[in-house]
């Protein structure tokens, strides 16, 4: 049974109709270069913790927020993260503290998104701890996944194309911004 929700995390993770959660992982990771990439594991594990703790809340109808209040607030998480990159690019003002406390932050939010998906596998199952525990372990694989894709796309940009890395964080950021600004008003419509 872990290993069925190992890869359901892994999967909903890097599942490209939920692009949502690959497009937040790649706008938190955007700042760094390859040699910062324990800063990166460490920011996507507050993510990851804080996604963890709303998801077994919710899995355990201890908190529930309405998904649509949620399906609005994602968008609005990744907004914001694209526009602290860019306020932030090449100048060197990022704060490890204010980055971990925004990506747990956030990663509250995006735990209760991937609780809606997580509840409707559970049905009434009553063992909780092993699909939760399986499926958080996947999401987290599924984010390394991410984050090496996301370094190795900015080991390209920098060393290969030698373009400066201020502009990879434009470009990912103002992307990212679109797009999300894109979803949030889908959800309006």
């Amino acid at each position: 049974m872990f290993g069925i929700y190992l890869k359901l995390g892994f999967d909903h993770i890097l599942d490209v109709h939920a692009y949502d959660h690959i497009l937040f992982v790649m706008t938190l990771c955007a700042v760094y270069v390859l040699k910062d990439w324990k800063k990166v594991l460490w920011l996507v594990t507050a993510f990851t913790l804080g996604h963890s703790l709303t998801l077994a809340l919710s899995v355990l109808h201890i908190v529930n927020v309405p998904a649509s209040w949620i399906e609005k607030l994602i968008p609005v998480t990744i907004m914001l993260t694209a526009l602290y990159n860019l306020r932030s690019a090449g100048k060197n003002l990022q704060s490890m503290y204010v980055l971990y406390a925004m990506a747990g932050f956030f990663g509250l939010i995006h735990g209760l998104g991937f609780s809606n998906y997580l509840r409707a596998l559970l049905g009434d199952q009553e063992d909780l701890l092993v699909p939760l525990l399986g499926f958080n372990l996947g999401v987290e694989a599924g984010q390394v996944h991410i984050v090496i894709a996301a370094m190795a796309l900015n080991l390209i940009w920098v060393r290969l194309l030698r373009m400066d890395n201020k502009y990879w964080v434009y470009l990912i950021s103002v992307v990212s911004f679109i797009v999300s600004f894109y979803l949030l008003v889908k959800q309006y419509q």
